[in-house]
Parts: C-alpha cells; sequence; structure tokens
C-alpha cells in the first residue's frame, strides 16, 4: 500500500491520516521527510510506529463535530489536538526561569506550557473554572510527567482559575504565582474568545465587550500587573492571528482584537526595550484547537484549515517552538516588537 504523508510525524499522528485509509492502522514512516512517497509496510530507518485514527475516511477533514459553549473542551474533541511530538528534542533553553500562561489549559496554551515544562521552566497557567477543569486537570498531569522525566529542578505546576477579562482577577493571578514562584520571567498572554457572525449589526455592546475584554484587555491587566515582578532579560509573548493580517469577515470582532494585540506588542516593545524586557507576538493560522468547534458550523469544523497552502490545519506542537524561541534569551535575544506566523504557508507581509 502506497501512502503519501505530508507532513511531519508528529502531525500525522492524530489529524492527518494518509488518504483512503481506515482508522487503527499502523505504518512506519521517515522521521524528517516531508512530502514523501513510501510503501506503508516497509521500515525506513530512522522509524517509529504511529496510529492513524479519527479522520474521515475521505481525505484530510476532521470529523464533524460542535460544542454548543466557549470555552470549547479539549477532551471532547476527535482527534485530540497534539500537544506533543517524539520529534520535539528540548535542550533545557529555558532552565531556571518562571513562566505564566494565560489560557494554558488546552489548545496552543497547552502545547506551550508542555514545551516550556520540558525545557526546564516553572510553569503556572490559567483556566476557566467550571467549563475547563478537566482540562486543566489533564494538563497538569501532563505537566508533572514532563517535569519528572526531564529530570528538571523546577518547582511544582501551577493551575489558577480565572475570568481574565477584569484587572482584579488579573492581579490575583500574578500575585498567587508570585507568592509561589518569587518572580515571573516569561509572561504569555494567550487567552481568547471567538463568534462568527454575518454582518457588523449582530454585534451588540454586550458581545463586543466581552470579546475585547477577553482578546486584548486581559493582555493590558496581566502586562499591568506582571510588570514590577519581571526583570531586565524577561520577555513578553502575546498571541495574536493571522486574521489580524488578512482579515476575517465572519469574526469581526475576534479579528479586531487581534489587530489591537500586533499594535500593543509593537508599542508595549518600544516601551520596555530600555528596561531590557523583550516582547513579541505569535500569529498562528489554522491551528486545531478547541475554539474551533465551539465556533464553528460542523461543516465548517470538518474542512477547517483546507483553505491554506498546506491544505490542511496545524497542531499546537506546530506552534509551540515558536513561543520557546521568543522566550529564549539566547535564541532570540535580539528580537523585539516581531510576530511570527507558523500559518500553513499565507504571506502576510506583515
Amino acid at each position: 500500500m502506497i501512502c503519501r504523508l505530508p507532513y511531519s510525524v508528529s502531525r500525522r499522528a492524530l489529524s492527518a491520516g494518509c488518504r483512503s485509509l481506515s482508522s487503527h492502522h499502523h505504518y512506519l514512516v521517515r522521521l524528517g521527510n516531508r512530502g514523501v512517497t513510501f510503501p506503508a509496510n516497509r521500515a525506513v530507518f530512522p522509524a517509529i510506529k504511529l496510529t492513524v485514527k479519527g479522520m474521515a475516511s475521505g481525505g484530510d477533514k476532521f470529523p464533524p463535530q460542535r460544542q454548543e459553549a466557549q470555552p470549547g473542551k479539549e477532551h471532547a474533541m476527535e482527534p485530540t489536538p497534539q500537544f506533543t511530538s517524539p520529534e520535539y528534542k528540548p535542550s533545557n533553553k529555558l532552565q531556571g526561569k518562571v513562566a505564566l500562561v494565560t489560557g494554558g489549559d488546552s489548545g496552543i496554551g497547552r502545547a506551550v506550557v508542555h514545551c516550556f515544562a520540558k525545557e526546564g521552566a516553572t510553569v503556572a497557567f490559567t483556566y476557566v473554572k467550571g467549563q475547563e477543569d478537566k482540562d486543566a486537570k489533564d494538563t497538569l498531569e501532563m505537566l508533572g510527567e514532563a517535569k519528572r522525566s526531564s529530570g528538571s529542578d523546577a518547582k511544582d505546576p501551577m493551575a489558577v482559575a480565572a475570568d481574565l477579562g477584569f484587572d482584579e482577577n488579573c492581579k490575583k493571578v500574578v500575585d498567587e504565582v508570585v507568592n509561589a514562584y518569587g518572580r515571573i520571567d516569561i509572561l504569555v498572554n494567550n487567552a481568547a474568545e471567538q463568534y462568527e457572525c454575518t454582518t457588523v449589526e449582530e454585534i451588540d455592546e454586550g458581545r463586543l465587550e466581552r470579546v475585547f475584554r477577553t482578546n486584548i484587555f486581559s493582555y493590558f491587566f496581566m502586562v499591568r500587573h506582571a510588570l514590577k515582578h519581571m526583570k531586565e532579560g524577561s520577555a513578553i509573548i502575546n498571541t495574536t492571528s493571522v486574521n489580524a493580517y488578512k482579515g476575517n469577515a465572519k469574526l469581526l470582532d475576534y479579528t479586531s482584537t487581534k489587530g489591537a494585540i500586533v499594535a500593543f506588542t509593537r508599542g508595549l516593545a518600544l516601551q520596555l526595550v530600555e528596561k531590557g524586557i523583550r516582547v513579541n507576538g505569535v500569529a498562528p493560522g489554522p491551528i486545531w484547537t478547541p475554539l474551533i468547534p465551539a465556533s464553528f458550523k460542523e461543516e465548517e469544523t470538518a474542512s477547517f484549515g483546507s483553505q491554506v497552502p498546506m491544505k490542511r490545519a496545524g497542531q499546537p506542537i506546530e506552534v509551540a517552538p515558536s513561543f520557546v524561541f521568543l522566550a529564549c534569551n539566547h535564541c532570540s535575544s535580539y528580537m523585539t516588537g516581531q510576530v511570527l506566523h507558523p500559518n500553513g504557508g499565507t504571506v502576510v507581509n506583515g
């Protein structure tokens, strides 16, 4: 049987699959080769065994699915997003650092905190109480295992429940993290929500305020309170979106907040450069996260990501290394006010 696997083993394992293959088949595939066609039953060195499951039989589509409320739940997705990969090789890039990641219980945030932990950082993350309890618990367990397997001397990870749309809640999060760990070296503003619309007339004041509070007010609030606990050499990383650069008619209020995040990142970088604190951003393209089934109709979810040049959605683990790069001083010490674009090939000229 011939199988064409157009992207990495890590990505294939949970969400791509081979065309016209049923689920739960095992394949031996070559690490590191992209776009290579070879017999699926032939071992190629070096090789790993992987299980392809959960994909629609017709190709690179996700099973139709819909979650009725935000924030979405990662454990309810099929397939579940991939937050790690055997191809990711940590090298103590963040040894001794303390990182706080908002929205770190699932999606891109989960992949980021997991990579940070594997790189030696002490990690805290926020989640929404009641709606994300299981995802937060699962993530804490994953972080604990990452800490044990790496032999890191990092402190135990922490999950903090909070609605970050309000200043006092952001202050409580920062205070709790600093009380536990003494400081913050890396702040990742990542929490977000989005809703579809067909016209601006559908967006009332309440919804507009809610989306802006979560997506951009919280970034201001978190930085405002964390800054006094950050010193020279610290890093702030803001999650924006490809939509800030290309626009999105169906996600007008969300896209507006993401544009604001780009401007916030650039302005804050200029403000903090003399303090030796770098501020950068990451603008993901279509990534398979709980936000997707919680935002879109079933048929839109099934074809999610097919519009980009790579013709597929990305996985959180394909985005998280951008955050590691920007958090690591010896990797990105000459970068501030910049945005990285893991977006499947969309050219943004931004």
